[in-house]
């Protein structure tokens, strides 16, 4: 299935059915008054967050909601029936816009709904206008029309902790290690085309949830390479793990952070301003000097730095319990905000 994490949409809600006109007529009831019934009302145009869905491939390939209209009413006091709503699932992290860019709604939680267009109010019958003064009201309300526009989404995977670093240093395979995900491993660059989620479990049996980005370079966040519609996946997340390869021949670790954190601070600082820990992976290729140099240079960044193979698994579980410990302290800080 294709990774689809924007999307524009036309969207219209149902009109509401009209009132109807009408008079009791019977047998040995020549004058029984007023009787037409209310119009339906329009269908409404609704999204729902699910954790059920990953992309929003499905609103991709629709491209146009459009509710049922309300049925208008009938005589003897029969209302019209509303028009049928479209509800439509879309992954948690969704965020909703409209044509000028301001967000509507921020689907970040299981169950969190959307109005994207409201129906619009059936009319009222000539019924509802009958009082002692006006015995024989000939008038009824026209339905009133449906909601319409165009909306954009925007998917934002939500994840504790987001994997960050230049292509091949080796997010995917350290992914793989901790958690339950399997994204694609090989020795090229952009082997991972779109974020990949996986929940990794620690040893007292609290979990945090980890987003593998695919690898950034020079120019992403104005849209180079994989550009930045992957780097705004990283705004959701707690905590950024900066991995760089420590056996790459091209580039120093330095060249590799500064590469990088130019990046991240151009796209702003909902991501600049992450918390991050460094990480420095396949020192299983190096030789001891080569490692005390890396080691060296790493902690001259100024960041909490480890040291890893996820090949091997050299230096992964300090990491994880330091990640964990990390996310634990974040998240009671967030509910402790909350609470205020």
């Amino acid at each position: 299935m294709r990774f689809i994490d924007e999307v524009t949409i036309d969207v219209r809600a149902g009109h509401g059915g009209a009132g109807c006109v009408s008079f009791r007529r019977e047998k040995y009831i020549p004058k029984g008054g007023p009787d037409g019934g209310n119009g339906g009302r329009g269908g409404h145009v609704i999204l729902v967050a699910s954790t059920r869905k990953n992309t929003l491939q499905e609103l991709y390939l629709r491209k146009h909601l459009y509710a049922q209209n309300g049925q208008p009413g009938m005589g003897r006091d029969r209302h019209g029936r509303n028009g049928e709503d479209i509800i439509v699932e879309v992954p948690v992290g969704t965020v909703v816009k409209n044509e000028g860019g301001e967000v509507l709604a921020d689907l970040d939680a299981e169950g969190a709904r959307c109005m994207l267009a409201r129906g619009g109010r059936g009319g009222l019958g000539n019924a509802s206008f009958k009082s002692s003064t006006n015995q024989a009201p000939r008038y009824a309300q026209p339905g009133e029309p449906g909601e319409e526009g165009r909306r954009t989404l925007e998917l934002k995977v939500m994840a504790d902790v987001g994997l960050v670093g230049l292509p091949n240093a080796g997010k995917s395979s350290l992914l793989a290690r901790i958690s339950n995900a399997h994204p694609k491993v090989a020795d090229y660059p952009f082997t991972t085309l779109k974020p990949v989620l996986g929940e990794v479990f620690t040893e007292d049996g609290d979990g945090f949830v980890v987003a593998d980005i695919p690898g950034l370079i020079e120019g992403a966040h104005e849209g180079r390479g994989l550009g930045s519609r992957f780097l705004r996946h990283v705004e959701r997340t707690r905590l950024l793990l900066h991995l760089v390869d420590a056996a790459d021949p091209a580039r120093d670790i330095e060249a590799q952070m500064r590469e990088v954190e130019a990046e991240l601070r151009g796209y702003g600082d909902a991501v600049w301003g992450k918390p991050r820990l460094l990480v420095v992976n396949k020192v299983d290729a190096l030789t001891d000097e080569m490692r005390a140099a890396a080691l060296e240079a790493a902690r001259a960044t100024g960041l909490e730095t480890f040291v890893i193979s996820a090949v091997t698994g050299e230096g992964v579980t300090a990491l994880l319990r330091a990640v964990a410990a990390r996310v634990r302290a974040m998240r009671e800080a967030a509910d402790v905000g909350e609470a205020a």
